[in-house]
Order: C-alpha cells, then sequence, then structure tokens
C-alpha cells in the first residue's frame, strides 16, 4: 500500500477580490458607498445612515451636504427589498427637515413613493414612505402633487393596515392634504368616512385625534355630513362625548358635531336621542376652555338655521350661553357672545337674553381684549334691533358710556357695532338725549373719516340718528364733523353714499350748519350726483333740497325761485345768477373784496348791531367767557351808525386791551366772526308797515298796500316808455361808492328796479305773514307771486273758490294783480 499524498487546496480565481471587512467612522465615507454595486454594502450603509439621521437635525444637514439626498433617491426603486425599504427609511426621517423637504420637491420624489404604497409591499416600507409624504404634504406644491399623481386612493386603503405606525401617518397625510377642497371632494367620493370612523375605535389616542381632525375638515362640505350620518358618525362622537376616558378628544369631537348640527335632520335626530341634552349639560360642568368654546361654535353653526333655532330655543340653549359668558376666557366669551349674535334672530331667544344677558355683554364692553369687544358689541347690536326693551335694558346696564368709548376701539367690526347700537338706542328720545349728553358727535368725527366702508356706512347713520338736535349739530360742526361727512358722498358704496346723504338731509336743518355744508361743497356733490341715474337716491334729492331751502341765498342764486315757505331772514343776500361751476361766496368774503363794476350785491340785516353780537357770542364756542366782543367789519365800519353806540363800542374795545394781554388779543381777532353791518333803514320799513298794513282785514289789501309801500321807497311808479329812463344804475354805483364796497344793504337803495322792488316785497311779506313767492327772470327782471280767494260770485253765498295766482305789479301801477298766464303778466315778466 502506497504512501498517502496531501491533497493541495486550489488558490482563489486570480480575477476575484478577497472579502474585506471596513470600520467607517465619517458619515462622507458611508455617503460613497451609496454609490456601491453591491446590495450588502448599499443596505448597511442605508441602515447606518439612518441611524445616523435620526440622532439630530444637525446630522440630517451634514448628509444634505454630503448629497446624501441625490444617491437616496435612485435607491428608493432599488429592486433588492432590503435596499429599498432601508433607502426609504432615511427618506422618512430626513424629510422633517425643511431643507431636505426643499430638495426632495425638486427632485419630485412623491411619484416614487407613491408607487411604493402598493399593498404587497413592505410594512416597514409603507411606514416610511407615509412619514416621508406626511412630512412633504405640509407644502402646498406637495399637496396638489400628490393629489394628481394619484396619492389619496393608496392613502386612504393603508388606513385599514394592521400596522398602527402606517395608519397614524397615512391619516395624518390625508388630514394635511384634505385641507384643500379638491383632496376634500376626492376623498369622498373614495368612501373615506367609514375606514375614518374605525379609526375612532383605536387604542392609539394619537390615530384618534387625527381621525377626528379630519372629519372635522371634511364635514364642512354637507354631502360628507349625509355620508357620516348615514355610518353612524353622530353615535361615535356622542359616545366620545359620553366617555370621560375620552376627555382629551371631546374638543375636536365637539368640533365636527358643530358641523354636523348645521343640518335641521341632524339637530332634529340628536334631539330625538337625548343628545342635544347631554351635549348642553356637559357644557355646563366642563372646565375645559376648548371644549366650552368649540361648543358655543357648534351652537353657532346651528343658528343660521331658521328651524335649528327654534330646536335650540326649546333646550334653553339660553341660559347656557349666558354662562358661558361668564367663563374667565377670552376665546369662550367670544364664542358665546357669536352664538348669541346668530341666536337673537330667533324672537323668543332675543327676548330670553333681554331679560339675563344684556348686563353681560356690557361689562365684555371694557375688556382689554378688542376681540371680545368686538363680539359683544355686534351681540347687543342684534339684540337692540327692532327691540325697544333691549335697548331700554342696554341702558339701565349703564352701556351707555361704554359703547360711546367703542367707538374709538381698534377693530372696524366693534366700531361700526357700537354705531349700530347707539343708533338702535336713540329711536327712544331719553336715551338719545343721554348719548348725546356724551358727546356721541364729536367722537363720531373719527369714524367718519375711518377707510372701512362698513364703519363709514354706520357711522353717517349714527349722524342721521342724533343730528336731529340743534345742539348735536353744532357739536358735530365744532369737532370738524361735516368736512369727513361730505367727503363720503363721493364714495363708491352704495349703502356708504346713501347714508351719507340722509346725514347730509338731517344736519342741513338749520342755517349755520347748512351753510358751512355748502362752503365743503356738499351741494356741488349733491348736484352732481342726481345728474346720476346709477348714483342718485331718494336721501340725494331730499339733501340737494333741504341743503338749498335752509341757504337761501345759494337757493335763490342757482335756481331763481324762492316759494311761499322759503322765509326769507337776516342775513340773505342776492347775489345774482351764478354759472354752474362757479363757487358761491359768502357774505363776509363779498364784503371784504375791492369795489368792482359788477352787479351789487343786494343783502339783508334789519337785525340790530347789539341782538347779532350777543347771538354771534353765543354760537361761537371760541369767545372767551369774560369779554363781550365787538363786531368787526371792514366795510361796516363806514356805515353811519347811531351816536351812542360808536361810543359804546370803543369803550368795549378799550376794556378788551385792558383784560387781554397783546398775544391773547391777537388769538382772539382771529376767532372773531365777520357780522353784517345792520340796516337801520329795512328795520323802520318793517316797523311802518307792521303798523300800516298788517291791521288790514284781507290778504288782497295787505299785498296791493305793500306793493305801494315797496313803490314808494323804490322810487315811485315808472311809465312803461320812461323805463329806460329811470336811472337806477347809477344809483346803485353812487351807493357802491359811497360805501365803497360791492356789498348794498337794500336800505339804502332809494331807485330800485324789479329784482329790488320784488326782493323787498318778499323781505316784507315774510315778515308780516304774506304768502309770497320770489321770482328771478331775465334782464334784470323779477317779480312776486301771490296766491288769493277771489270773492263767491253776486247771490251765491259760502262758496269757496279755489285761490288764484297773480302777479304784483311793482313798477307800472303799483298794487295791480295782475292775473298768471295772462298777456299782461308775461309783458310784466318779459321785455
Amino acid at each position: 500500500m502506497g504512501k498517502k499524498v496531501k491533497k493541495e487546496v486550489e488558490p482563489p480565481p486570480k480575477d476575484v477580490f478577497d472579502p474585506l471587512l471596513i470600520e467607517s467612522k465619517t458619515a462622507a465615507t458611508v455617503v460613497l458607498m451609496l454609490s456601491s454595486p453591491e446590495e450588502e454594502v448599499l443596505a448597511k450603509a442605508c441602515d447606518a445612515l439612518y441611524k445616523f439621521a435620526s440622532k439630530g437635525d444637525e446630522n440630517k444637514m451634514t448628509l444634505l451636504g454630503l448629497g446624501a439626498v441625490e444617491h437616496l433617491y435612485k435607491l428608493i426603486s432599488h429592486e433588492d427589498l432590503i435596499v429599498r425599504r432601508n433607502a426609504i427609511m432615511v427618506f422618512g426621517i430626513m424629510a422633517s427637515n425643511h431643507d431636505v423637504k426643499k430638495l426632495l420637491r425638486e427632485l419630485d420624489v412623491t411619484n416614487s413613493l407613491i408607487s411604493q404604497l402598493a399593498l404587497e409591499e413592505d410594512v416597514v416600507i409603507h411606514e416610511f414612505a407615509t412619514l416621508c409624504l406626511a412630512h412633504m404634504a405640509v407644502e402646498y406644491t406637495t399637496k396638489v402633487q400628490i393629489f394628481e399623481q394619484g396619492g389619496l386612493e393608496p392613502l386612504i386603503r393603508l388606513l385599514s393596515s394592521p400596522d398602527p405606525d402606517v395608519k397614524k401617518n397615512s391619516v395624518e397625510c390625508i388630514y394635511l392634504l384634505v385641507q384643500d377642497f379638491q383632496s376634500r371632494a376626492a376623498v369622498r367620493a373614495l368612501n373615506v368616512i367609514p375606514p375614518l370612523l374605525e379609526l375612532l375605535k383605536s387604542e392609539y389616542p394619537v390615530i384618534q385625534l387625527l381621525a377626528l381632525k379630519t372629519l372635522e375638515v371634511i364635514s364642512k362640505d354637507r354631502e360628507a355630513r349625509i355620508i357620516l350620518g348615514e355610518n353612524k358618525g353622530l353615535d361615535c362622537l356622542l359616545k366620545i362625548l359620553e366617555t370621560n376616558e375620552f376627555s382629551d378628544l371631546h374638543v375636536e369631537a365637539l368640533a365636527v358635531l358643530g358641523n354636523c348640527l348645521e343640518d335641521v335632520c341632524t339637530l332634529q335626530l340628536i334631539q330625538q336621542t337625548g343628545g342635544l341634552k347631554k351635549l348642553l349639560s356637559l357644557v355646563g360642568v366642563s372646565t375645559v376652555p376648548d371644549i366650552q368654546k368649540n361648543a358655543a361654535k357648534a351652537i353657532t353653526k346651528a343658528a343660521y338655521d331658521y328651524e335649528n333655532r327654534k330646536i335650540l330655543n326649546e333646550e334653553e340653549v339660553e341660559k347656557c350661553l349666558i354662562n358661558l359668558l361668564e367663563i374667565d376666557n377670552d376665546g369662550v366669551k367670544i364664542a358665546a357672545a357669536q352664538a348669541i349674535s346668530a341666536m337673537c334672530e330667533n324672537l323668543a331667544s332675543k327676548r330670553a337674553f333681554g331679560l339675563q344677558g344684556i348686563p353681560q355683554l356690557v361689562q365684555l364692553l371694557s375688556s382689554d381684549n378688542e376681540e371680545v369687544k368686538e363680539a359683544a358689541v355686534t351681540a347687543l347690536a342684534n339684540l337692540t334691533a327692532a327691540s325697544p326693551s333691549n335697548a331700554s335694558a342696554v341702558a339701565e346696564a349703564e352701556g351707555i358710556e361704554p359703547l360711546v368709548n367703542t367707538l374709538n376701539a381698534q377693530r372696524d367690526g366693534a366700531i361700526a357695532n357700537a354705531a349700530t347700537v347707539l343708533t338702535n338706542l336713540a329711536t327712544q328720545e331719553p336715551f338719545r338725549i343721554n348719548i348725546q349728553s356724551c358727546g356721541i358727535m364729536s367722537v363720531l368725527a373719527k369714524p367718519l373719516c375711518s377707510t372701512s366702508s362698513q364703519v363709514q356706512s354706520k357711522a353717517a347713520f349714527a349722524v342721521a340718528a342724533f343730528g336731529c338736535d340743534a345742539d348735536a349739530r353744532t357739536e358735530l360742526r365744532n369737532a370738524g364733523g361735516l368736512g369727513p361727512l361730505v367727503e363720503l358722498l363721493y364714495s363708491k358704496d352704495e349703502e356708504v353714499r346713501r347714508n351719507a346723504c340722509w346725514a347730509v338731509m338731517v344736519c342741513a336743518s338749520d342755517e349755520l350748519t347748512a351753510v358751512e355744508l355748502c362752503r365743503l361743497r356738499a351741494l356741488d356733490i349733491l348736484e352732481e350726483i342726481n345728474l346720476s341715474t346709477g348714483r342718485k337716491n331718494n336721501f340725494s334729492e331730499a339733501a340737494l333740497e333741504k341743503l338749498l331751502d335752509n341757504n337761501l341765498s345759494q337757493k335763490y342764486s342757482q335756481m331763481g325761485y324762492l316759494s311761499s315757505s322759503n322765509i326769507i331772514t337776516d342775513g340773505f343776500y342776492d347775489y345774482g345768477q351764478i354759472k354752474p361751476g362757479v363757487k358761491f361766496l359768502s357774505l363776509e368774503e363779498l364784503s371784504m373784496q375791492e369795489l368792482t363794476d359788477r352787479r351789487a350785491v343786494i343783502f339783508i340785516n334789519a337785525k340790530p348791531q347789539e341782538d347779532l353780537a350777543v347771538e354771534e357770542k353765543a354760537q361761537d364756542s371760541s369767545y372767551e367767557q369774560a369779554i363781550l366782543s365787538p363786531s368787526i367789519s371792514r366795510k361796516g365800519s363806514r356805515e353811519k351808525t347811531r351816536k351812542g353806540k360808536g361810543k359804546k363800542e370803543e369803550e368795549k374795545s378799550k376794556e378788551v386791551t385792558q383784560i387781554t394781554s397783546k398775544v391773547q388779543d391777537e388769538i382772539h381777532l382771529e376767532n372773531l366772526h365777520w357780522l353784517p353791518p345792520p340796516d337801520f333803514v329795512l328795520l323802520d320799513y318793517i316797523n311802518d308797515v307792521s303798523k300800516t298794513i298788517l291791521p288790514l282785514t284781507t290778504t288782497r289789501e295787505q299785498v296791493v298796500a305793500l306793493a305801494q309801500f315797496v313803490a314808494d321807497k323804490m322810487g315811485g311808479p315808472i311809465e312803461r316808455d320812461k323805463l329806460h329812463d329811470f336811472s337806477w344804475e347809477l344809483h346803485i354805483s353812487e351807493i357802491q361808492f359811497e360805501l365803497k364796497c360791492n356789498v348794498v344793504p337794500i336800505g339804502k337803495v332809494k331807485k330800485g328796479t324789479f329784482y329790488h322792488r320784488a326782493l323787498l316785497f318778499k323781505v316784507i311779506a315774510d315778515r308780516i305773514g304774506i304768502g309770497c313767492s320770489l321770482v328771478r327772470g331775465e334782464y334784470n327782471r323779477a317779480w312776486n307771486e301771490v296766491k288769493l280767494v277771489d270773492d263767491s260770485p253776486q247771490g251765491v253765498a259760502g262758496l269757496l273758490l279755489p285761490p288764484q295766482e297773480y302777479i304784483v305789479d311793482l313798477m307800472f301801477e303799483p298794487g295791480f294783480l295782475i292775473k298768471q298766464g295772462s298777456a299782461e303778466a308775461d309783458q310784466y315778466k318779459h321785455i
């Protein structure tokens, strides 16, 4: 037997690399390994990077800087399951970083991730792919990508996954996606509600919470609420609310239920099953502000429907809401006040809140939180609308002063509603007077300047409500509120413009305010508005008419007509016919002009100067109480005045100089108003007529006698064919030269033509109660029209004939009454 020979081991092939075990200590080296063709190397490298990235955000940034994301992107579609799984795990962890998310969007990674959500894929891949999508779905662009790439269907399918992490990530991603209305409609069509309801039974609170949040968003659509009801979703929600163990879910459950309560059938169903009582009792015993707030919000949503308000009133929801006003949490107070506003549409609820809730709401007006203040005053606005009893309750709760203060609030809604409440209160005179005493008009000047159309409208409406009082109008005028009010006439908002017109109409009730409004161009703006068929309204037409009726000088200048109801008072002046677009100057401005050859301005002032000074002082708040100010008139000083009066004025001037310093005197003089000089001749005319003509028995006799009186004072009767020889122009020019002024008191005119005589007739007739109109014609013609009742025909006793209109002859046959419409009347009116 031969010797055994040892078999030699064959050496490995020369082209095979011997296995090498490497221990890497830097992330950069591992990132380089992601380019390896070996699956085992790739799997281990991904696993190492996953552990590294899990340690913190800095590590994620490091990997981003090393270019790991681009390499991993190529591996998430790798054919090897382990490599693919480990790469997606790294993505799931790294996607929480903002910069990584940005790069992932640029790489359009969503399509690849969605493809990994197939049912046959590994659960771990599902978990981290959905995690990555949930991180990325925060951004709107990614939501659109996921939706367009069909990601919703696999995500909804994974809600039924056996793995809780997959469920959690999937529902979170769906929650983020349904914030967009397109996805909301799509998930409803994909029947997402049953699996979401199943998630409410999960043992993991985070899954239940995300499911409720998703249901809250989805249930904003009525179709989704119907599906929710069909799948017994209401029972699930009520069960959660009844279970104390689920107290951490009550806030979200209430939010979903609040959406459901918008539907009448749902509310009826909950009421029938006793769920509504349980809900209200839960709110009553809960001490969690978010639960209380969401409950109030649910009531608000439900109360938008008429039938729902009836059901809530039957369940005495008012008590619940009033109690919530007492909770020491601003969010709860706001929600409760908003719910009260919504419930006010129900009259029974409105009465109930009036009896109990108004004092609490008034207290909230003093809150430091502007949102609380706004919610409270909005509720009060709804409560006091068409409810005198509730308005009285607000006043009794001492709410007037806080409401006036709220007009200075920071939020437009608070200001607008405060103005509304005060306007509602103003329908009762005692409250209106009380509000005015708080300086309402001064405070309204600021809201009138607001840029909010809502505030502008309500502020103008409040001005209209309070402007019926003369003191209130004076207060608004002194506070500079008329300027902003006139500016609102320009508004493009129809409601603002209408209310501004209404306010102007009310404020134009006295001459001083009407004149100031005209100075601010209110008249021009209203004329412009009324020329537009789209902008004019009933109030703009009424405002224009009222403005002119209380500014007769401008009315006569523009319209050339004063009716019998337009009573000429002291301060009126005939400026002549004004052309469109030409500024109408005040009497003071005209008196300060240099003497020109233009038509003389005839003015009326039968008031003694002492009366003028006293009246002006009372109206001008800038006067100091201890100083009696003399009238200042550059032109008036040229008038001949009574001897004793001049001395008194000098003594007063000396006294002022002695009392005040030089600086105070200058300031004082700036504040003085110009006063027109008195026309003592006109005053004598009126006194004479009152003694001689007023006692006459019939109006006809008074008219004839007054016509003869006026003609006598203005140069007597004139023959028709010698009218051109009547040199009245020279006479007027001489007066102007004498006064060094274009403004001439009518008493100075001794040779007057048609328009002088007609004006004097109208002035005196108005003083003694004879109704007559004043009409301007062409070429210095003007005339008076009177209505007289003719005597009954002979033999017919007690027959009352209709009044006939006559033109009064003041020129040719003074006192002759010319029947209107006759040839003689036309001859008198025209050349």
